[in-house]
C-alpha cells in the first residue's frame, strides 16, 4: 500500500462537474492498495499520516500532526501510485489490486484515519473520474510505502 500525503489550505474532489466532498486545513491523502496489501498495512498508514508531524508549531517547525492542529483529512483512491515503470514508458498496473480487494482496502484506511483522529474522513468514489484540486500548503508531500518502511 503506498500514500501519498500533502498538506493542503484546501482540497476538493469534483465528479460530473459537482463538488463531492472538500476540506479546508488538513491533509489531502492518495492511496494506492497493492494485490498483497493486509489490514497491516492500511493500519500502519492511517497511524503514519494521522500522527505525521509536518504542521508548524508556534516557532515556524514542522512539530505538529493534522490531529494537534485540528485538521481535516481528503483520502482519495489513486490505483496508478502502484505503476510499474521498470520496462518501457507505458506503465504497467499489474501491482494494483482488484476491485474485490482494493475498496475494501481503501475503506478500512479511512476507517483506521477516522479511529486515529477522531474525526471524519472525507473521501472521493472509488474507480469514479474525479477532478482533484487542492492547494498544496509549503509545499509539503511525503510519499509512505508499507511495504519500504524507511
Amino acid at each position: 500500500m503506498k500514500i501519498v500525503i500533502q498538506r493542503v489550505s484546501t482540497a476538493s474532489v469534483a465528479i460530473n462537474g459537482d463538488i463531492h466532498s472538500g476540506i479546508q486545513r488538513g491533509l489531502l491523502i492518495l492511496v494506492g492498495v497493492g494485490h498483497e496489501d493486509t489490514h497491516e498495512d492500511a493500519e500502519y498508514l492511517a497511524a503514519k499520516a494521522a500522527n505525521m508531524r509536518i504542521f508548524d508549531d508556534e516557532n515556524g517547525v514542522m512539530n505538529r500532526s493534522v490531529i494537534d492542529v485540528g485538521g481535516e483529512i481528503l483520502a482519495v483512491s489513486q490505483f496508478t501510485l502502484m505503476a510499474s515503470t521498470k520496462k518501457g514508458n507505458r506503465p504497467s498496473y499489474i501491482h494494483a489490486a482488484g476491485h474485490d480487494l482494493a475498496v475494501p482496502m481503501y475503506d478500512l484506511f479511512c476507517e483506521l484515519l477516522e479511529k486515529h483522529t477522531g474525526k471524519p474522513t472525507q473521501k472521493g468514489v472509488f474507480g469514479a473520474d474525479m477532478k482533484v484540486s487542492l492547494l498544496n500548503d509549503g509545499p509539503v508531500t511525503i510519499v509512505i510505502d508499507s511495504k519500504n518502511r524507511e
